[in-house]
């Protein structure tokens, strides 16, 4: 198993791990701080450095259960060590992006008990959809000014974790319309903005909200009879 460490920190920018197997146009690792995807968030770019030769980091995804880092031309040797950079700058907007979303989810179910249907992100900008009836857009003004309050809070943003168990007693932690989770997970991660939202989620986040800066509501649209877009961009 290859230990994730962005799990953790989020604002790991280099590490060094040892490669442990070759596959087909990949190389898997002991640990890693790329993150592999997930939830609407892009896997990380960048690259290795071994031995004086660079290796350009192209997909990082899981394959049979297995996480491959998939490169460039040739490999790094089996048992040597690498050196992993992420591309920082772009790990970083996604970041941004992702707690701007998990901000505009917890201002949504917290003022109109709305469920999320589903979601994607690039760096910058993103898209969420809501179990709502109507949108328009004074809705839309109304989500922007509460939005942008809530990043201003300079609210706290904390990693945790909780057994299973622990995780489906409590009925808010799943936000998504469709409990997600995989059955053989058992352990719950969660990503906690201090006093205004909880939910389990594997990706990656600022750690205070002051960090995600303004947030424009770029569009809004319905996508069914109940079902609402919202779409968001970073002002930079």
């Amino acid at each position: 198993m290859t230990e994730l460490l962005f799990l953790k920190d989020s604002y790991i920018k280099e590490f060094t791990a040892k490669v442990t197997e070759h596959v087909d146009g990949g190389i898997i690792l002991d640990r890693t701080a790329f993150y592999i995807g997930g939830g609407g968030q892009p896997c990380d770019q960048g690259m290795f450095l071994a031995d004086g030769v660079e290796y350009k980091v192209t997909n990082v995804g899981r394959k049979n259960g297995t996480l491959i880092h998939y490169i460039d031309d040739t490999q790094p040797d089996i048992g040597s060590s690498v050196t992993g950079i992420i591309d920082w700058e772009r790990r970083y907007t996604l970041m941004r992006t992702h707690t701007a979303l998990h901000i505009l989810s917890g201002i949504v179910w917290r003022d109109f008990s709305a469920k999320v249907t589903g979601g994607d992100m690039q760096p910058g900008t993103a898209r969420m959809d809501f179990e709502l009836e109507n949108i328009s857009t004074s809705f839309s003004d109304e989500i922007y000014e509460k939005l942008n309050h809530e990043v201003e809070q300079a609210r706290p943003i904390e990693v945790g974790f909780l057994s299973r168990e622990e995780a489906e007693s409590e009925p808010d932690l799943i936000r998504t319309k469709i409990n997600l989770l995989p059955p053989e997970i058992t352990e719950i991660r969660t990503i906690d903005i201090r006093g205004l939202d909880l939910q389990a989620d594997g990706g990656t986040h600022v750690a205070n909200t002051l960090e995600v800066g303004q947030v424009n509501i770029i569009g809004h649209e319905s996508k069914g009879r109940i079902n609402k877009r919202l779409r968001i961009a970073l002002q930079d």
